[in-house]
């Protein structure tokens, strides 16, 4: 997939995200004192979504595939009270360290440590670049 977005591998954080962290935190405390597991839901909800989007940079699927599967298996605990909240927390835990291994061995990689676990990430990114500008005079000329 071409792409024009800058180089810019690595940990990131905006003011959206802090913003985000703190509401998350704030509501997290706040439905904890009328249902501590739907507050630690929330938590761990808010948490995923730093680790996925600052931290690992995880790819749009494989972020949509963890959060499908926590609705299902939570729906499953509040409407059926199975799993338990602690079964779902713990099979969730187990989909995430799958998924982090997952997108840390993609050529696409570009979270934290990057320059370690993905030293050939410039070279794809720059080809990337490439080809997405190739594309673009193609689809000019046709015009």
């Amino acid at each position: 997939m071409a792409t024009k977005a800058p180089f810019n591998p690595g940990f990131r954080l905006s003011a959206a995200d802090v913003a985000v962290l703190l509401v998350g935190a704030a509501g997290s405390l706040l439905l904890s004192r009328m249902d501590v597991a739907l507050g630690l839901a929330v938590a761990f909800i808010v948490a995923h979504f730093f680790l996925f989007c600052n931290v690992l940079r995880m790819a749009r699927a494989l972020e949509l595939a963890w959060a499908s599967l926590f609705v299902l298996l939570s729906a499953s605990t509040v409407l059926n009270d199975f799993p338990s909240w602690s079964q779902t927390f713990l099979a969730m835990l187990c989909f995430t360290i799958l998924f982090a291994i997952r997108q840390t061995r993609k050529v696409s990689y570009h979270g934290v440590f990057w320059q370690r676990i993905n030293p050939n990430l410039p070279r794809w990114w720059e080809l990337q670049r490439r080809t997405n500008a190739d594309d673009q005079e193609t689809v000019a000329g046709d015009n």
